[in-house]
């Protein structure tokens, strides 16, 4: 195999602000930080951020504009040439338990709109968010746990046991047979004409390759042989994965579908791709997804069409 996605073009995986995991526990320095003129704030509902007028960008505010809600400290702009000491600018989020209204956007509308830093820091800040929206109580005795280390950590004041932000492993992959052709599958809530490549959670005690193996052979009854290649990685924080994204060559090619996850599967060839998107016949995985830059990383070029 000879796939590859191309770099920088997962809109994800995008961070250019230092996190600064460090000044975490430094409760004097996260309150001058805090009190400084030029830190910055982005506000979170949920898994949507505060976004500026034109929905092109992050809004930022200054702290003493923030909302009251969960203080999240983010990380440091090191090369801003601003900021409350030589470090830079600090970067903090405030969650909000407010729903969210039309000032707010989500990863799928803005993740390719945003630039590189500000991408990682809407990633970074709807991760906490829907990690603190779902792990309020102690999983071992059930006591509410509290907020600490700048909201990285949730600690226990029962059995002081620490929980830290999750991200759940899940393999996605475009698999090939020996014509070259791609695998790629409906599932089935989607309409008809709407394809992407198989994927799925890591199970315990599995690697990444079993993962890769068993999952292909579960929804579609595909056999996956030993050539398995990592192609590149992308959070997701919908609500908690980490995305791992492969190249993999087909050892046995029938195709049975399992009819619960998977509706449909079939082998395209790249004429046939580009027939039904230019048909409308076929839609794609959007931009931001590393679905669509594994496809287009087979194919060779980008590709229009997508949901």
């Amino acid at each position: 195999m000879a796939y590859s996605i191309t770099p920088g073009s997962l809109a994800l995986s995008r961070s250019v602000l230092d996190r600064a995991a460090d000044r975490r526990r430094d409760d004097d320095w996260l309150e001058k930080a805090w009190a400084a003129d030029d830190t910055q704030v982005v506000v979170v509902s949920g898994d949507k951020i505060q976004v500026n007028e034109d929905r092109s960008g992050l809004r930022f505010v200054p702290p003493s504009a923030a909302p009251e809600g969960l203080r999240i400290f983010l990380g440091i702009d090191r090369e801003s040439g601003a900021g409350m000491t030589a470090e830079g600018r600090a970067v903090f989020g405030v969650l909000v338990k407010d729903e969210a209204d039309e000032s707010f956007g989500g990863l799928r509308e803005l993740g390719a709109l945003l630039n590189d830093r500000e991408a990682g820091i809407a990633v970074n800040a709807i991760g906490l968010s829907n990690w603190h929206a779902v792990h309020t109580h102690c999983a071992n005795c059930g006591e509410h746990t509290e907020v600490v280390e700048a909201g990285h950590v949730r600690r226990c004041p029962n059995c002081g046991l620490s929980h830290f932000p999750r991200s759940d492993p899940a393999i996605i992959v475009l698999v090939t047979d020996d014509q070259d052709r791609a695998l790629l599958g409906r599932n089935e809530a989607w309409p008809a004409g709407r394809y992407s490549t198989l994927a799925g959670f890591v199970e315990p005690g599995e690697s990444l390759e079993a993962a890769v193996r068993r999952e292909v052979l579960e929804e579609t009854g595909v056999i996956v042989g030993e050539e398995i290649e990592y192609a590149g990685s992308q959070p997701w924080p919908l609500p908690a994965s980490l995305m791992l994204g492969f190249y993999a060559k087909a050892t046995g090619f029938d195709i049975e579908v399992d009819e619960d996850e998977i509706a449909e599967a079939k082998w395209f060839t790249r004429e046939d791709v580009r027939a039904l998107v230019e048909a409308g016949a076929m839609a794609l995985p959007g931009a931001i997804s590393i679905s669509r830059r594994l496809i287009e990383g087979w194919y060779g070029e980008s590709l229009t069409g997508s949901w």
